[in-house]
């Protein structure tokens, strides 16, 4: 099923987070896009991971520059620096540097991890410098990755197929990165579909082709750009094509919208619905709380531990299902306020909480469970261990 970008929505475009390996890659694969979406008024990132310090360089008038990373790194630099220019782009990060890194963790950069042409088309090199990009831990990169979803918010994260879009190894690093953390941080993942033809999502950019045109031939060292064409080291020239096609790997549903997003009185209802439920399993747990029946001999305190297990789902899935703190506060509110009031003397003399085991349990359990519940870390906030739960070997393996 085809989809126009400018007709439809399948591609949310207020906030928007490319995600790719090296310097150039972002013009050649999506840089009409880039400049679209610009247009359109969204906020575009777009996230380098390297500086393609292994990159060939074409110009001839450029000698000893390839090989010599740094020097290379700092001209792709700046060539990537106009490429944005041409694009519009005012939100580039490089992945390891500040507004790109794991809060916890001092900066760094990840360099090229390099490629080599074999029988079977791009391979990985026969050696990694410690600092490569496919050397560096995977939880480590994800964690970067998803510390710009968590500040940026996008509505969707590009980046390259799982082959990478043709067997780079930094490509194919990129794209389980990438889609592993918008996994976790719950964001709609899309990839570059290189049969634009055959796309879920073809990207009509006729009106913005001379600024990918301009992006293109800004990476001098990399792309040759004559007229409509372009070319790279690797191969001959190749029209500049006036569309770019996309395909979601990971769609969240349609019409949903987040808890944060909710209006003020939707917001408000559930907090007195939430206060509401609270005090109602209040009153069911001190009318059962002392249920212990006969078995075998013994009576085990079942109606206590169900209480408080009743008590510790309600306010625990409230904080999981609405990302925060209120909603569940209303409800253990409501809760306390009702095993409270219940466990007063009735003018008749009657306590529905004695001054029991289970009692006590009931009211000090469910105050230690709410203080729990609620002084608890967002269970939305992704962590090193959850990015990096995935098991690799360090090295340019295809994740």
């Amino acid at each position: 099923m085809e989809s126009d970008l400018l007709a439809g929505d399948p591609l949310p475009l207020e906030r928007v987070l490319f995600v790719h390996a090296h310097p150039d890659d972002e013009s050649i694969t999506t840089g009409g896009t880039i400049a679209m979406l610009v247009e359109r008024g969204s906020q575009v990132t777009v996230v380098t991971c390297t500086r393609g310090e292994l990159g060939e360089v074409i110009p001839v008038d450029l000698p000893g520059l390839e090989g010599d990373g740094p020097a290379l790194a700092e001209v792709r630099t700046a060539e990537l620096a106009a490429a944005m220019a041409a694009l519009r782009v005012v939100d580039h990060r490089f992945l390891g540097e500040p507004g790109a890194r794991w809060l916890e963790r001092e900066p760094r950069g990840y360099t090229d991890s390099g490629m080599r042409w074999g029988p079977d088309g791009a391979g990985p090199t026969e050696s990694l410098s410690e600092d490569a990009f496919c050397a560096a831990d995977f939880g480590e990169v994800a964690a970067d990755l998803a510390t710009v979803i968590d500040a940026v918010k996008p509505g969707a994260v590009i980046s390259y197929d799982s082959n990478g879009g043709y067997g780079h190894p930094d490509h194919m690093r990129a794209h389980a990165a990438a889609r592993h953390a918008a996994e976790v941080m719950g964001v709609p993942f899309w990839i570059v579909d290189t049969d634009a033809a055959g796309s879920a999502l073809r990207v009509d950019i006729t009106a913005v082709l001379d600024r990918k045109t301009a992006a293109l031939a800004a990476h001098r060292t990399q792309i040759v750009v004559v007229g409509d064409r372009f070319s790279l080291s690797s191969g001959p020239s190749r029209l500049i094509e006036s569309v770019e096609g996309f395909t979601p790997v990971r769609t969240v549903a349609a019409g949903v919208v987040a808890w944060k997003d909710q209006s003020l009185s939707i917001r408000m209802l559930a907090w007195v619905l939430a206060a509401l439920a609270g005090a109602a399993v209040g009153g069911i747990t001190v009318v059962n709380h002392q249920f212990a029946p006969q078995i075998l001999g013994a009576t085990p305190p079942v109606g206590i531990v169900v209480s408080l297990l009743v008590i510790a789902s309600l306010l625990i899935g409230l904080r999981i299902v609405f990302s925060g703190r209120i909603v569940s506060g209303c409800a253990a509110l409501g809760l306390l306020l009702a095993v409270g009031l219940l466990s007063v003397r009735s003018p008749g003399g009657s306590v529905l909480v004695p001054a029991n085991a289970a009692g006590y349990a009931l009211t000090y359990g469910s105050l230690v469970i709410a203080g729990v519940a609620l002084a608890w870390p967002n269970f939305g906030t992704f962590s090193r261990d959850k990015l990096g739960s995935r098991t690799e070997s360090k090295g340019p393996t295809r994740p």
